[in-house]
């Protein structure tokens, strides 16, 4: 199994990188980008016969309090 977690900056908060790569892709002629938002994306992989419950809640701690900044980020967390 192999854990997915997505994190980006909260819709609230201003993100630097993205105004950048926004106004970037503006300049190169991509017109019709609003908005532009830059995170991070993390794998684990899972030791065979992990139990998926205890995994994903296990990990959903992890992103909570290590992985990802509640105050300015939110994260979606997905166990395939």
């Amino acid at each position: 199994m192999k854990a997915k977690i997505i994190i980006t900056p909260k819709k609230a908060v201003v993100d630097p990188q993205g105004i950048t790569v926004r106004k970037a892709l503006e300049h190169m002629g991509y017109s019709g980008v609003t908005g532009v938002h830059i995170g991070k994306y993390i794998e684990i992989d899972l030791a065979p016969g992990t139990d998926r419950d205890a995994a994903h809640k296990a990990i959903n701690d992890a992103a909570r309090k290590l992985l990802s900044n509640p105050v300015i980020e939110d994260y979606k967390l997905e166990i395939e």
